[in-house]
Parts: C-alpha cells; structure tokens; sequence
C-alpha cells in the first residue's frame, strides 16, 4: 500500500535538527560527529520505530537512519522529537541508498541494518532490492573488516533471492534463522510493523553476514 502524501512532511525535515542536511561533511567523521565508538545504520528506516528501539537499548552506540520516502521520513523524524530520553548519538538522513558512498567513508560503519525492506516482487525491478548485488558492493566498502549486515524480512522470496545474492558475492553467512522470533530476542527490538506478522503466526527471517568467515564469531551479536 502506498504511503499517502502527508503535506507538513518536507516542512518538518527541512526544519528537524535530527536530519543532516548534507551527510557528505560527516563522510569518514561519524563516530565524532556522534560521539560513538561504534556505529549502526539502517537502511529503509521507515517510519523508525527499530532505530528509535534500538537506540533506546543502546544509549552508548550511534544509530544513523537513512529512508528514502520523504512522508515516513517524516513520521520517523517526528516520533524522535516527541522522545522524553532520546539517545544523544542518533542521526537521520532523508534521501536514497544509492548516494550511501557519499555520505560514509570506506570501513566506517559497524553494523548495517536491513529490516522489512521492499522487496520488489516484479522481477524487472530486483535490482532496486536493497540487497541486490549492486548495494553489496557498497556495503562491502563502508562495513569495517570486522562488520556485520544484518537482515530481517517477512518475504520469503525476498529472503531466498537474498541470500543467493550474498553467496554470489563472497559474503559469509554467520548465522540464519526461518523462524527468528519462535525464541525471544530479547536483545531486538520488535517493530509495530514486525509485531502484525508475529500476531499472524508469520515467520520472520533473519540472517547476519560478514565480510569473512574469521571474524570473532562472538563480536557484535546485535
């Protein structure tokens, strides 16, 4: 369903303080401009409620959104604003994926987050799937050696197409589950959005990758 066109939206994140007008001045600069040691970013936020969760869990982490989709952008934004305790290392960037090599310098990044993202189902638009070899490339250059990518989805054709992606590309599957939420995650916070699956009696897929497979298995586990 599409999101309808709400008309406070480019207002709101034009004058949001949140929102990096140019996320290109902070490119190889993110763990200062944060003040973090270690950095998450999620891409295809919506409309924020894992980066606001997440955040939440994780005060000392810096946490960067990026969401395409100008009017969920807005939503994410605003529900940052409306927080009594907000993290003090969050950052939100309204614009597309494509530009992320832009924005991050090469080994920046700690941890990428793909969550619930659109999954194309036509096959003449796969390659605009987050997680089509053309974004891995990317992903590969801004995760640090010891990176993480990790992907949650409700689609199970979007999975599958996943993972052979991921395979073709060299990456290494660290962990993988058709069931992620059949035992408590106690350490993933559970989305608006995830929680209509779950009622469902829907499984949510899950997997983490990594650059190599001798990374310290027991290194960021989040």
């Amino acid at each position: 369903m599409r999101m309808r066109k709400l008309p406070w939206a480019k207002s709101y994140i034009e004058e949001s303080k949140i929102v990096e007008k140019d996320p290109g001045n902070n490119k190889g600069k993110w763990n200062e401009k944060l003040n973090a040691d270690s950095l998450h970013l999620e891409i295809g936020a919506g409309k924020g409620d894992y980066w606001i969760g997440m955040s939440s869990m994780y005060m000392d982490e810096g946490w960067i959104a990026v969401e395409k989709n100008i009017n969920v952008a807005a939503i994410a934004v605003r529900k940052f604003h409306h927080l009594t305790n907000p993290n003090l290392h969050m950052s939100f960037i309204q614009s597309d994926a494509e530009h992320l090599e832009e924005w991050f310098s090469d080994g920046e990044i700690d941890v990428i987050h793909l969550n619930f993202s659109d999954p194309w189902p036509k096959k003449r638009a796969h390659k605009k799937r987050l997680s089509h070899a053309n974004f891995l490339k990317t992903y590969r250059r801004i995760l640090k050696e010891d990176g993480s990518l990790q992907m949650k989805t409700d689609n199970s054709d979007l999975f599958e197409f996943s993972l052979l992606q991921f395979q073709e590309a060299n990456w290494y599957l660290h962990s993988i589950s058709v069931d992620y939420r059949r035992e408590e995650h106690s350490e993933d916070t559970i989305t608006e959005y995830e929680a209509k699956f779950m009622e469902k009696g829907q499984p949510i897929y899950r997997a983490e990758f990594k650059k190599h497979p001798y990374v310290n298995p027991d290194a960021k586990k989040r």
